[in-house]
């Protein structure tokens, strides 16, 4: 799912803070690269050390061969080497990031972006909610003081940071949101968009069935708009829908198919049976369309006999 995988990239990226060297990088995430467009640009790093061109498992310091050309000494491969785009890194546009993320929380253009030091940012005020951008959770909670300087009479305040491996439950007491950022926010049309609430595209074209609301679904889950698949909005058999919304449903949850299908309602042992292409349906655009769509959005672990749909992560509905 390259919208997923695009997502990931980008926080994996803003919460390092620094560059990263592309073939440290997943195939999913070389793949989402094309996805993200100019969030992600090419940059430089110090070319003395190196990844392994061969395992890709240790830095190595890079000397030159004496014939024009470069090498490296990797502790299992020995001597390996290198080419000029060994060393080629990916930096994210953070100023992107921020205004996107601006977008997705209706925050007013006249409100500026202060920088508030060390990996933070006000953002600007959402609904007369004051909104603070961090690189890491722990710095926002070890300098209370921060809260206080963007603190309004009458607004809770929200935190988005990414979520630290050992965080659970709210990190804050009364009066400050926190959202994590990899799983209330992701990459969608070329922005971000808040999971879970309507976009701002479905606030102002109502009449339109096949808006998305509900992440790339419409507000009765018939339609879904997957650019990376179809230039125009999916529509869905009402069978097909009942599946997706039972899965909206688990909000991101690996489940099992018996579970899924007993909240659709329907008779079949899996949800994919719903999207299969009938024989005399080969070839026509709607049913490879709707196949598809399934196939970008669910993610099936088939030994453990689970699914789950990334894209319904900290759903609200």
């Amino acid at each position: 799912m390259a919208a997923h995988d695009a997502w990931a990239l980008v926080c994996r990226l803003f919460s390092g803070g620094t560059p990263v060297l592309r073939g440290t990088l997943s195939p999913h995430h070389v793949a989402a690269l094309s996805v993200l467009g100019k969030a992600v640009k090419p940059t430089t790093m110090d070319q003395s050390f190196v990844l392994c061109p061969h395992c890709q498992q240790h830095r190595a310091q890079v000397w030159g061969d004496g014939r024009g050309g470069r090498m490296c000494r990797c502790p299992d491969c020995g001597p390996v080497a290198v080419e000029a785009n060994d060393g080629t890194a990916l930096a994210l546009d953070e100023d992107w990031l921020r205004q996107k993320m601006r977008l997705a929380l209706g925050i007013e253009s006249r409100d500026g972006i202060d920088d508030l030091g060390d990996g933070v940012w006000r953002l600007g005020d959402a609904r007369r909610s004051p909104v603070l951008l961090a690189r890491d959770l722990t710095r926002v909670l070890q300098e209370p003081a921060l809260l206080d300087r963007v603190r309004v009479a009458g607004g809770d305040i929200r935190v988005i940071t990414p979520r630290p491996r050992t965080m659970r439950g709210s990190p804050f007491g009364p009066g400050v949101e926190w959202l994590a950022l990899e799983e209330r926010f992701t990459f969608y049309g070329g922005g971000v968009v808040l999971v879970g609430t309507p976009s701002p595209a479905a606030q102002q074209t109502v009449a339109d069935p096949a808006t998305p609301v509900y992440g790339p679904f419409s507000a009765d889950i018939k339609w879904a708009t997957l650019p990376d698949i179809s230039g125009t909005p999916i529509r869905f058999t009402d069978g097909q829908a009942k599946v997706f919304e039972a899965m909206w449903s688990f909000k991101g949850e690996a489940t099992t198919a018996e579970r899924i299908m007993r909240r659709a309602d329907l008779d079949s042992a899996k949800p994919s049976d719903l999207f299969k292409i009938k024989a005399k349906d080969k070839g026509k655009p709607e049913p490879a369309a709707q196949h598809a769509a399934y196939g970008a959005l669910v993610v099936t672990q088939q030994r453990a006999g689970l699914y789950s749909m990334p894209c319904a992560t900290g759903a609200l509905a």
